[in-house]
């Protein structure tokens, strides 16, 4: 796939960051029809205004994608004007930065899974079937998970669990597709480290591993959406700790990520963004 063109792109957590660089591209790229699905209304209507004057044809949804029925209505309608996507991106995604014992259950805890693991797969469920289906052109699934899907991190620990839950899924996903035949379909799975969004305002960048722009996370994972590529890991040193972890003592490594490339205290001073 060289580009979206003709293509109908949904995309969620769309109305700021990541999710409305997305939608730009779509639009620059003659989408046939961009999806907007967001929680915040007031900034989802700003961004479909945007996009309508630069030309795209966009429908904006309001929906909270942590409700599995908010989730069902919204495809319903999507199923029915503009039709299902044949790009969809799950991009929607929030994080609690706190120890673990400090969560509030529901507010923390579930609210975190629900958004970051679950609607992931829900949105999917939706709209595989008829992405299955339709054999007349190349289909994408492009989710946006998080390095912290492989490497932990204290006052991250339900964060990692939603983005390795989200990761273990997408590529297992990718995987199943492959093995019945459906390869028209393919998944493409993104684990960046911070991104400058917003939402993790505070954090400290670590050793040979800056604060990532999300105009570089989000040029490389869509050019890699369009190949069909299944997976983009960002930037390389993540590459190295999966291979320190893999080979090293456990309390060896530990050591490393603490005292040497500051992992372990990159969130000691995370703030995140206002009214998350």
């Amino acid at each position: 796939m060289k580009t979206v063109a003709g293509k109908k792109v949904l995309i969620t957590g769309a109305a700021m960051g990541m999710g409305k660089l997305y939608a730009r591209l779509a639009v620059q790229e003659g989408a046939a029809a961009v999806i907007l699905w967001d929680i915040n209304q007031a900034e989802l209507d700003k961004t479909a205004a945007e996009l309508r004057q630069a030309g795209g044809r966009v429908y904006a949804q309001c929906v909270d994608v942590s409700k599995r029925e908010a989730i069902a209505a919204a495809a319903a309608q999507v199923r029915t004007d503009p039709g299902p996507p044949d790009i969809l991106i799950n991009n929607a995604g929030i994080i609690r930065g706190k120890y673990f014992w400090e969560h509030d259950p529901q507010a923390d805890i579930a609210l975190t899974m629900a958004v970051n693991a679950l609607a992931p797969m829900y949105v999917a469920r939706e709209f595989l079937p008829a992405m299955i289906a339709r054999r007349d052109g190349e289909q994408r699934v492009m989710n946006i998970a998080s390095a912290a899907g492989f490497v932990a991190n204290p006052r991250m620990s339900v964060y990692c669990a939603s983005k390795w839950s989200c990761t273990g899924w997408s590529d297992s996903l990718r995987l199943e597709l492959a093995q019945a035949g459906h390869r028209h379909v393919r998944v493409t799975t993104v684990n960046p480290t911070y991104i400058a969004t917003g939402m993790f305002e505070g954090v400290k960048p670590m050793l040979l591993t800056p604060i990532l722009t999300p105009e570089k996370v989000v040029a490389r994972a869509w050019r890699a959406m369009k190949r069909g590529a299944p997976r983009v890991i960002l930037p390389w040193t993540v590459y190295l700790s999966n291979a320190l972890k893999g080979l090293l003592p456990v309390r060896v490594f530990d050591w490393i990520a603490d005292k040497i490339f500051g992992v372990y205290h990159s969130m000691d001073e995370f703030q995140g963004r206002a009214g998350q």
